[in-house]
């Protein structure tokens, strides 16, 4: 199997260069990507293949991108690999989480802005050793965080648990390790981790690697005050962009 296609395209996702811009929403959900799109302009469907669906349109004027990553580190940091190498360097996970930390639970909150990820999963270690941090660009939390607060929405900052078992956070008593993991839950709720789910530390690992800029917000309630939270920071980013 090669890298690239004979008529030069990414093999997973199957994007090109010029496909998608350097902005590039990753929801999980190929699905969530219609939904997404239809807050861009001249939104139009580029690739969809296996679980990484991609629209591109834009944002005052800039061309932005929206593709899912699928479920998982292994199967973002494919999407993510192959979005760097095409062209995009700036990313904002668009997702879904469950929650944690006693604070976590605060009723009045719409989500989180994910501030860096424990690395719970088996991905990134295959990149570099465990010691590295996995931490989002300040400049992408700043810019969520000003999205946020223009809107009206409450979204908190914290850290979130990236992990690789769905269910061995919520069936803990039927696996083996049960101890294990509820011991190790039980220390992310007393560390003041916010948010658990499964892409965001391979997508912030990888990018730091790469040279390019990470973020990651995870929904409580409306996927919509988040999805208009990161085309917010988009917008935002692109202006700041453009005036250096």
């Amino acid at each position: 199997m090669g890298l690239v296609t004979e008529d030069g395209r990414q093999y997973h996702t199957q994007l090109a260069p010029g496909d998608v811009g350097r902005y590039v929403l990753l929801p999980g959900d190929p699905f969530r990507t219609d939904l997404i799109a239809s807050y861009f302009d001249d939104a139009k469907l580029v690739a969809h293949n296996r679980e990484h669906k991609t629209w591109t349109g834009t944002l005052d004027g800039v061309k932005v991108s929206v593709t899912s990553t699928g479920m998982g580190c292994p199967s973002a940091a494919i999407a993510l690999e192959e979005l760097i190498k095409i062209g995009a360097d700036t990313f904002i996970r668009v997702g879904t989480a469950g929650r944690v930390c006693d604070a976590a639970f605060d009723e009045t909150l719409d989500g989180v802005i994910n501030t860096a990820a424990v690395r719970d999963e088996g991905t990134t270690v295959h990149y570099i050793p465990i010691e590295y941090p996995a931490v989002a660009d300040r400049h992408i939390v700043e810019a969520l965080v000003e999205s946020a607060a223009d809107l009206g929405y409450h979204y908190a900052e914290g850290i979130t648990q990236s992990k690789d078992s769905f269910f061995g956070q919520h069936e803990p008593e039927k696996m083996p390790a049960e101890s294990r993991l509820k011991e190790r839950w039980e220390a992310w709720r007393r560390g003041n981790v916010m948010t658990s789910e499964m892409e965001s530390a391979a997508i912030f690992v990888i990018s730091s690697i790469r040279k390019c800029r990470a973020g990651s917000i995870m929904s409580y309630t409306d996927m919509r005050k988040t999805v208009e939270v990161a085309c917010g920071a988009l917008r935002r980013l692109i202006s700041v962009d453009g005036n250096r």
